[in-house]
């Protein structure tokens, strides 16, 4: 007895195209968002972006209309042709966060360490004294 057996093309015939589309996927146009982390110490609030592999003459911290906007690039150090498959996000990112009224880019302070940039907005969390508004009657 003979065995039919039909047989489909993968979407992928060679490792190569798979590579190919992997690569396409993961290229510097798409870009990528580092994980970020926002709490508070006391007054002040803090931004922790996680940027390991990003040098930080490729980042920028700017205080940009009432916003907090870090922004920078992971360049891939590989020529093309040694480029292989991987998991690691290249290319350009931009994070950002809303700032109090009342901060300006004096409060804002920035420091990187371990893969890790920390951005201190001191003075975030202060608040205000209320005001007693008086109501007139009529």
């Amino acid at each position: 007895m003979n065995t039919l057996s039909v047989w489909r093309r993968s979407p992928f015939e060679t490792q190569a195209q798979f590579d190919a589309l992997v690569r396409h996927s993961l290229s510097p146009a798409t870009g990528f968002a580092p994980a970020a982390e926002v709490g508070r110490d006391g007054d002040d609030a803090l931004v922790k972006l996680e940027l390991p592999g990003v040098a930080l003459d490729d980042v920028t911290v700017e205080v940009e209309s009432g916003r907090l906007v870090v922004r920078g690039e992971r360049k891939d150090p590989r020529e093309e042709s040694a480029r292989g498959r991987t998991e690691i996000r290249y290319g350009t990112f931009r994070r950002s966060f809303t700032l109090p009224k009342s901060v300006t880019a004096d409060a804002v302070s920035a420091s990187y360490d371990a893969g890790v940039l920390t951005v201190r907005v001191a003075g975030a969390h202060t608040t205000a004294q209320p005001t007693r508004i008086e109501i007139a009657t009529a």
